[in-house]
């Protein structure tokens, strides 16, 4: 578990979030945070594209050479690829 550390809320109820934190959990300029209450406590957590761990996977997949050409698949399947 991280150390426990302290924000202030402006005025119009902004919050910063410290740089070593942003850092930390990749958190730019522009990016989405959700945010929830559990128990009168706020919980926010940094949207992630789904697109991107999909990528991610794919990718690794391919480096670890478990991935084949779509024309291998069809013709281990006997799929036709050809358009009618």
């Amino acid at each position: 578990m991280s150390a426990v550390r302290s924000v202030k809320v402006d005025a119009k109820g902004r919050l910063s979030i410290p740089g070593t934190l942003r850092d930390e959990l990749g958190i730019h300029p522009g990016d989405t945070l959700f945010v929830r209450i559990e128990e009168g406590t706020l919980r926010y957590a940094k949207a992630e594209n789904p697109f991107d761990a999909l990528a991610e996977h794919a990718l690794a997949e391919r480096s670890a050479g478990r991935t084949k050409r779509l024309r291998d698949f069809a013709a281990e399947n006997e799929i036709s690829l050809d358009a009618e």
